[in-house]
């Protein structure tokens, strides 16, 4: 009976996934044939203004609280932020007290991700990790709320009257250039500790790498946002399309670059902070040893 049963399950599941799959592509057709009747609509701004205002940001100034006028990425950051902040609060007080030795789906999915950055710090740094784990937990996970932000599409109004959706933090090359410079003051405080003055000399011989690791992810989620404005500015099909292509590039941009500066961060902290075991010259000994044989000579 109970074999028939999960059996009966089974085939209700797979009916129930069946019907889902044909009711999707469906829709998808039927969307499909929506876009090609309803065609482009190319009123507006040049997609030449459009780009450079992606970077720019010249025309697109937002108020900040009626005391200066800020890109809309950096609204975006404060609010990406304050996400964080109250999730992180939310976990730490009404959450993690509940945990228990067998793990529920929720308690799975955070012990999987803060052992994925540990086992990234202790990889790379086996002796000073502690702190190597937390930042990195901090920033990967920084980096993937903050570019899937985006797909939000929250609108603000400009101080031009227009209105415009507030765009990954870390487009703006102001953003990116400050995490960058956060990662390289961690790994050069990471040599400090544990080598010293030496430990800081390693870290300024890569004195490219904050400009390099900046521009990457600068780059990377710049192009992915030039990518996903030509998709709206000169396809027909202005329903699927650009909806398609917006997701999968944030995915890809916010999985790969959080990996990309947490490895590398990871991998030049544990080479400035790994200490030299060298061994330590004895003179003592020595010169006890030819002081003897100088007395037995004589």
């Amino acid at each position: 009976m109970f074999q028939i049963g999960i059996k009966g399950g089974a085939n209700v599941s797979r009916k129930k996934l069946g019907i889902f799959i044909t009711t999707m592509v469906i829709v998808m057709v039927l969307l499909l044939v929506g876009a090609f009747l309803i065609g482009s609509n190319q009123e507006g701004e040049s997609i030449q203004e459009t780009m450079k205002d992606a970077v720019l940001h010249e025309h697109d100034k937002v108020n900040f609280l009626g005391i200066m006028e800020v890109n809309p990425s950096v609204i975006s950051a404060f609010i990406v932020t304050g996400i964080i902040f109250v999730f992180a609060l939310i976990v730490r007080i009404f959450v993690i007290p509940k945990f228990t030795i067998i793990p529920g789906k929720f308690q799975t999915i955070l012990e999987e991700a803060v052992g994925l950055f540990d086992n990234l710090a202790k990889n790379n740094s086996p002796r000073r990790n502690y702190f190597l784990g937390a930042y990195v937990f901090t920033a990967g996970v920084y980096i993937f709320i903050s570019t899937l932000f985006e797909l939000i599409g929250i609108q603000v109004v400009t101080v031009n009257g227009y209105s415009v959706s507030l765009p990954a933090p870390l487009s703006d090359i102001n953003g990116a250039i400050s995490l960058g410079c956060l990662s390289y003051l961690v790994i050069m405080m990471g040599g400090f500790i544990s080598n010293g003055i030496k430990g800081v000399g390693k870290t300024l011989k890569d004195f490219s790498l904050p400009i390099s690791m900046s521009f990457r992810l600068f780059g990377a989620l710049l192009s992915g946002a030039l990518v996903t404005e030509l998709v709206y500015h000169y396809t027909s099909m202005s329903i699927v399309v650009p909806v398609v292509v917006a997701v999968l590039f944030t995915l890809l941009h916010a999985l790969i670059q959080a990996y990309v500066l947490t490895m590398l961060t990871a991998l030049f902290y544990g080479e400035v902070s790994e200490v030299s075991d060298k061994p330590k010259k004895k003179f003592g000994k020595k010169f006890k040893k030819k002081s003897v044989e100088t007395k037995g000579e004589i």
